[in-house]
């Protein structure tokens, strides 16, 4: 996990090439998506390989940079660091890129700028929808229970009030006040409103449009004696976007006309009076009738072979998420929720993460590396809830074969999934969060069971097809042989710094010319039974970086930490999360469990000492959970160090491998 989200976000902005060269910067599940100046400025390839960066991905008019799970934490740290507005856009500059960019990527670009922000929400929101219908399907509660009704009041609400969280996104990305976007999409769904829809209104209408047409449109109220065709605008998409863009034109119309002591309330006025009558008179019955023909298409291509159509999008779907194309499938998801209550073709795609997760399996059997292996689990486990960027881009990428495989399995799902006739009946979330999203108004049908059908086959296809079709001869062989790091304090000549007392001047010597004074020389034994993690790869740039000095991390078989020196307890941090131990021979160290363990406050963990006291060698300090942190998402590698290493000329890590308790593990000289 990401400890230090302030370094990390202000690395970030420095190598995108600084914040002037920032237009804006938005997050998604996974990434940072940057609108970027000139992409030249950025420093790619450093970036690729900071701590906590996974990759770096320049498609669809953007410069991804992948994080992973926490994105949301990087982001608000990057919009601090960074001091952007709220979303990073810079209002005058909108649109200024599009000259130089293909029509492809300017879709692209405002779809995911417009629905990302919203995201997570969405999903939970689903998912809360999801659960009320679970309930009621099993009979736990009645359509009248209060129970019911708040749990799909919570679930419902976002997507039926859609037009307004889109007028506040969309406001953002076209550069306009929010809370005009929002009073438009506020508008659209305005109870009174909602009420002239013509499935929803009684009595005669005055007239009717297009009598005898697909395009029939019976008039109950006219604006200005001109005729509204009324839309149901519940949960809908396309208009509330092409509105915010004409309030875009409209406002920076009269920003430039209106006086600056009017211009508060005078702009909103003028674009709101101008942009609502014409949504309703023209835009909104216009895209109405361009999201039902949309929809109807996508339903006709998938009605011609919804086995081919599932395996053509299963087996594309992640090289789709690669170059972030895949926001494209999300406006017509929601135009067939709106239109057909229901979504037959992203679903089509929900299998690709467990293929994904299948392959990465087969390369954590097939690859000895240790750290490939420690990777591969973290993006094993991440697969399963449908964040696959990290298996993606740390284990299945990187061997093309494999990642091949792995789209192959998923269009082997996609095609289970077409067969079976499976369907999205909501928003939710992913991986194995999607499943009660797939659950109708007449409850789990054969389409759900043909989900859970396509998640066994897509795991398999993935993992068998990679295990003996991923790996050449040559490739394992190349594999297996790549040295693992190990760290070795005299492997390369840093540079030490050395204070001069007398005129308090810094000067830089290399390290064997620094004369130390003389030490005790001891060795650290091991205070936890598990397996070497080089400190290198803690997760942790604190760490990692020996900031806090050198020393070397273990992944903890069992929760117990016993002394590894005979001295005295410096400090019980209050979280017992870490502690701090003086040896009789002058080492201080620290033993830190975990990654960000400061965060569950002393949950799981249990103190047998306390500060200020003595210890012996071997003596039992400290017992954790580790089964009951990893469970909450906490990475439990926990870094031993020498927080005064520099009195030491050599601080050597003798120990490899597994470890149990009281084997030697560091050499101080």
């Amino acid at each position: 996990m990401i400890k230090d989200y302030d370094g990390l976000a202000k690395k970030i902005v420095k190598l995108v090439g600084g914040k002037d060269n920032v237009k804006s910067v938005v997050h998604c599940a996974t990434r940072l998506r940057f609108k970027l100046k000139d992409e030249k400025k950025a420093g790619t390839e450093e970036l690729k390989d900071t701590d906590g960066v996974v990759t770096v991905v320049q498609s669809g008019g953007q410069y991804q940079v992948v994080i992973g799970n926490e994105v949301a934490d990087v982001y608000d740290h990057v919009i601090k660091v960074g001091g952007f507005p709220d979303g990073g856009t810079v209002p005058d500059d909108y649109g200024e890129e599009d000259e130089n960019m293909s029509l492809l990527d300017k879709f692209i670009d405002l779809i995911s700028g417009i629905f990302a922000p919203a995201l997570g929400i969405l999903a939970a929101t689903g998912m809360i929808k999801g659960l009320a219908t679970i309930l009621l399907t099993s009979g736990l509660i009645t359509k009248a229970s209060g129970t019911y009704v708040i749990l799909y009041a919570i679930g419902d609400s976002f997507f039926y009030f859609l037009p307004v969280i889109l007028g506040l996104s969309a406001a953002k990305k076209f550069g306009v006040d929010q809370f005009i976007g929002m009073t438009i999409g506020a508008v659209l769904v305005y109870p009174t409103i909602v009420a002239l829809n013509p499935t929803a209104v009684a009595g005669k209408p005055l007239f009717t449009l297009f009598s005898g047409t697909m395009l029939s449109s019976p008039i109950h109220i006219t604006f200005l004696k001109i005729p509204v065709i009324m839309m149901n605008y519940t949960s809908s998409v396309i208009p509330i976007i092409v509105a915010v863009w004409l309030a875009s034109k409209v406002e920076r119309y009269f920003k430039k006309i209106v006086p600056t002591v009017v211009k508060t309330f005078l702009v909103p006025f003028f674009t709101l009076l101008i942009v609502v009558p014409l949504t309703l008179l023209i835009i909104g019955p216009i895209t109405s009738w361009v999201s039902d023909a949309l929809a109807a298409g996508a339903s006709a291509l998938y009605n011609l072979s919804p086995i081919i159509t599932g395996a053509v999008l299963g087996g594309l779907w992640q090289v789709l998420v690669i170059f972030g194309l895949h926001w494209g499938l999300v406006p017509l998801q929601m135009l067939n929720l709106q239109n057909l209550h229901s979504d037959p073709i992203l679903v089509l795609t929900i299998g690709a993460s467990f293929a994904q997760i299948g392959a990465v399996l087969a390369v954590i059997m097939k690859v000895k590396s240790k750290k490939v292996k420690g990777l591969g689990w973290s993006a094993f486990l991440s697969g399963i809830f449908g964040i696959t960027e990290p298996a993606i881009y740390g284990i299945t990428l990187p061997r093309k074969k494999v990642f091949a495989m792995s789209c192959v399995g998923a269009a082997i799902g996609g095609a289970v999934l077409g067969l079976f006739g499976t369907r999205y009946y909501m928003t939710g979330g992913l991986g194995v969060f999607t499943l009660p999203s797939l659950i109708g108004p007449k409850g789990i049908d054969m389409g759900f069971y043909g989900a859970l059908i396509s998640f066994v086959v897509s795991f398999l296809s993935g993992w068998l097809l990679a295990l003996f079709f991923g790996f050449s001869k040559e490739d394992l062989k190349a594999e297996n042989s790549k040295p693992e790091h190990v760290e070795n304090s005299n492997a390369e000549p840093q540079l030490a710094t050395a204070t001069l007392n007398s005129d308090s001047a810094t000067a830089t010597v290399a390290p064997e010319t620094v004369e130390k004074d003389p030490v005790t020389p001891e060795t650290v034994v091991s205070p936890i039974k598990g397996s070497i993690v080089q400190l290198t790869d803690v997760k942790d740039e604190v760490f990692s970086s020996g900031a806090l000095g050198k020393g070397i991390a273990i992944m903890p078989d069992e929760g117990k930490v016993y002394a590894p020196v005979d001295g005295k307890v410096s400090v019980v941090f209050p979280t017992k999360h870490a502690i701090g131990i003086n040896s009789k021979d002058g080492a201080e160290l620290l033993i830190h469990i975990g990654m960000d363990t400061v965060q569950l406050e002393g949950k799981g963990f249990t103190s047998h000492v306390e500060q200020d006291q003595e210890i012996k060698k071997g003596q039992l300090l400290m017992e954790f959970d580790v089964d009951g942190i990893t469970d909450q998402g906490y990475d439990v590698t926990t870094p031993v160090i020498v927080t005064n290493s520099k009195d030491y000329n050599d601080v050597k890590v003798v120990a490899d491998g597994q470890v149990n308790d009281g084997d030697n593990l560091i050499d101080l000289k």
